[in-house]
């Protein structure tokens, strides 16, 4: 992305979020940190898109699955796309939901609103419709990995993309709760159990540790290989992506734990995080997928 498109999204995200704060701050000031932490998100989600949305026209169908609180449905509803907003609120995140009216009826007054669906993924009736849909950090949430991946490929018109970024649990390190995995998840909740129920860095540790599902690249191939009969293709940039981000935020720092970020901070000054291009994209921590709809 160039430096003047990504300062034209960095606009485009603070003209919506920026009085949207403001709305919050004064009219539900007890959801004004989720609100920073969710909008800290949202403006992510919106550069990470900017260069794959920018050859579309404003009029194409977009879909967001698992779509949080909403911000990053609305911005793009706002850049002038019709967006369809897919957001069931799942377990571990209920805390959303308060949230999730505010904005929606802020952009409905906007004239900014999605369409809204609550139901799961899984349960997406609509086919053949989307230019375009998207995830981000979603797909470790959803109960059912294939089938979410069946009915999102289905929605789309031929030609269209499903692009979905998201940890890849083949890397042994778990980012909610930051702590290494040990194997299998149920070794890990066992050696690591205290410390993911008194977990600080996520709103109900249980809800949201009983909702994680394990994805990894190599689940992700064999199933569109077996059941959509596609190849997916991934993305390795979005490593650097994300270590850019942990070593330059304070509040994605915060969430991901000080030791994790003091160590890729040492690896970087010693520039050993080049290294990571000889690491299969398998084993990446992960993963930016695109699977196109034959």
């Amino acid at each position: 992305m160039s430096a003047i498109g990504y300062e034209n999204v960095q606009q485009s995200s603070e003209a919506f979020l920026s009085p949207l704060r403001e709305h919050v701050r004064q009219g539900t000031p007890e959801l004004l940190s989720t609100f920073d932490e969710y909008a800290e998100e949202a403006r992510f989600g919106h550069a990470l898109l900017t260069e794959s949305l920018q050859g579309m026209p404003r009029s194409a169908e977009i879909l967001e699955v698992g779509a949080g609180a909403l911000m990053l449905s609305c911005m793009l509803a706002r850049d002038g796309f019709r967006v369809t907003a897919v957001e069931p609120v799942g377990d571990g995140f209920s805390h959303l939901a308060k949230l999730q009216c505010v904005v929606i009826d802020y952009a409905r007054a906007h004239g900014a609103a999605p369409d809204l669906l609550r139901l799961p993924g899984e349960a997406l009736a609509i086919v053949d419709r989307f230019d375009y849909a998207f995830s981000v950090n979603v797909m470790e949430h959803v109960g059912d990995v294939a089938r979410v991946l069946e009915k999102v490929y289905a929605s789309l018109k031929p030609g269209g993309t499903y692009r979905f970024i998201c940890p890849n649990y083949a890397f042994p390190y778990e980012p909610h709760f930051n702590i290494p995995t040990l194997f299998s998840r149920k070794l890990t909740e066992r050696v690591m159990s205290r410390r993911i129920m008194t977990s600080k860095n996520v709103v109900d540790p249980a809800g949201t540790w009983a909702s994680l599902n394990w994805i990894t690249v190599g689940q992700v191939r064999s199933i569109c290989r077996e059941r959509l009969r596609t190849n997916p293709a991934f993305d390795r940039r979005i490593f650097d992506v994300y270590l850019s981000r942990m070593l330059s935020r304070d509040q994605f720092t915060e969430r991901r734990g000080r030791l994790f970020s003091r160590v890729l901070s040492g690896l970087g000054r010693l520039r050993l995080t080049a290294l990571a291009a000889l690491i299969p994209v398998r084993w990446l921590p992960v993963m930016d997928c695109r699977v196109v709809r034959r």
